[in-house]
């Protein structure tokens, strides 16, 4: 850029009468002074470049919280979700109570599939959803036994009320945490059985529970989920009867969104209402 020496000699020449000369050394020193600024720019540019050219993080995956009946089939349609959408979700298993629980303690939980409707509505009524949520399914239930069990199977427990003096230990999710608990005892109370079983009770935390109970052998029989011993592992290991559903009160499995809910958690919760999500939940005995 031109010296202030430079730019006084400019204006005495300008007013001895040079005219002439003195418009193409405006131009001149117009020019430095834009070639400046743009190198500065430049140089501006060329430093913040880097931090503009940054990739934006990935997206957090929402975190729903899901009860424990559901963890078998979850593992086909959180893959099947992932492949079609561009978000990403985590899952949190447990029974449906200590979930509520945990949620109204601070759990960010951003979607609750529930397996039965009060607990989703307690969120509701707490003021922690938008709404009520939606019946995403409806569960069934079923007597097991170990595979080498020599008790008798039949949809009205006939079998297991010849075969008490066997039985040490009865497997069902504890009914103050888990519908599924409630469904068991509600069968059992019908058939004339609750009685009977009722000492030898084994409570699981939650259904996943009970169900491990009795195809490891810890129990000799008990009443858990139909979705859960359709898992081919589980299936391997046990044998089972479906129980009627006149002998039980209908479990209704119910989600919610929390407030917190992000698109992906949204996302989630629309697919798990398509054609899709159905197919899937219908292999695994939910209407």
């Amino acid at each position: 850029m031109f010296s202030s020496v430079s730019v006084l000699t400019f204006t005495r020449r300008a007013n001895l009468g040079h005219h002439r000369q003195a418009l193409p050394a405006r131009r001149r020193i117009w020019l430095a002074g834009a070639v400046g600024l743009l190198c500065q720019t430049g140089l501006w540019l060329g430093l913040a470049s880097p931090a503009l050219g940054q990739a934006t993080p990935p997206a957090k995956p929402a975190l729903v919280a899901a009860a424990a009946n559901m963890q078998q089939v979850l593992t086909e349609l959180v893959p099947l979700f992932e492949r079609e959408q561009t978000g990403k979700v985590s899952i949190n298993i447990g029974s449906s109570a200590n979930l509520v629980r945990q949620i109204q303690q601070g759990l960010p939980a951003e979607l609750f599939l529930s397996a039965d409707e009060d607990f989703a509505f307690r969120l509701a009524d707490a003021g922690l959803t938008p709404d009520r949520g939606v019946v995403y399914a409806t569960g069934r239930i079923v007597l097991l036994v170990p595979r080498g069990s020599p008790l008798v199977l039949d949809a009205q427990l006939e079998g297991l009320k010849r075969g008490l003096a066997s039985i040490d230990k009865f497997a069902i999710a504890n009914p103050e945490l888990a519908p599924y608990g409630r469904a068991a005892v509600q069968a059992l109370q019908k058939q004339g059985l609750w009685s009977a079983l009722k000492p030898k009770l084994v409570l699981g935390e939650s259904i996943a529970q009970t169900t491990q109970y009795v195809s490891t052998g810890a129990a000799q029989a008990g009443v858990t989920a139909l979705s859960l011993v359709l898992a081919p592992e589980v299936a391997a290991r046990v044998r089972y009867v479906l129980l009627p559903e006149s002998l039980h009160a209908p479990v209704r499995q119910r989600m919610v969104l929390l407030k917190n809910a992000s698109p992906a958690a949204r996302a989630f919760y629309d697919f798990l209402q398509s054609p899709a999500a159905r197919a899937v939940l219908s292999r695994y005995g939910y209407s």
